[in-house]
């Protein structure tokens, strides 16, 4: 059987390259590739680890749901990342002192340090990455960022 001719019009129109869902991944990749190479080489760390670690920084205690709800990652990687970082000695699991069934998570001295060390290196790769772009196209590109976010929660 011909294949050929099984193929509609718009499957000829549409051109993989150029589907915005593809070019969003590829984006991200080459921008987390980037990054991610700083911490895996300095620490050993994955990007579920990194991740959690900056959205505890070096003063926040979350439970592992406001980390999740604060990380755009799914409970089984945040899970991963609190093993990981706990076992690198980075984490460390208290009993809140305000609610006594509640568990949060902060770093430790040791993850502070670590943290401390990689944002201005982080941080460098960010500028790197945006170099070229003014001022207001970096404004530009977060406001189109945003905007397309907001249709894709609506879709949801």
């Amino acid at each position: 059987m011909n294949t050929e001719n099984l193929k509609s019009d718009t499957d000829a129109e549409f051109d993989l390259p150029r589907f915005f869902p593809y070019l969003v991944r590829v984006y991200y990749r080459a921008v987390s590739e980037s990054v991610s190479a700083v911490y895996a080489s300095l620490y050993n760390l994955t990007v579920s680890e990194w991740r959690t670690m900056a959205v505890l920084g070096p003063y926040c205690a979350l439970s592992a749901s406001e980390i999740v709800e604060r990380s755009s990652m799914d409970k089984v990687n945040v899970s991963r990342a609190i093993k990981g970082l706990r076992n690198a000695g980075f984490l460390k699991r208290d009993i809140d002192g305000d609610d006594r069934r509640r568990a949060v998570l902060r770093l430790t001295e040791s993850g502070i340090d670590v943290f401390h060390s990689l944002t201005p290196k982080v941080s460098e790769v960010e500028q790197q990455l945006l170099e070229g772009l003014s001022e207001k196209e970096r404004q530009t590109l977060i406001y189109l960022m945003e905007k397309v976010q907001q249709n894709a929660e609506r879709l949801k």
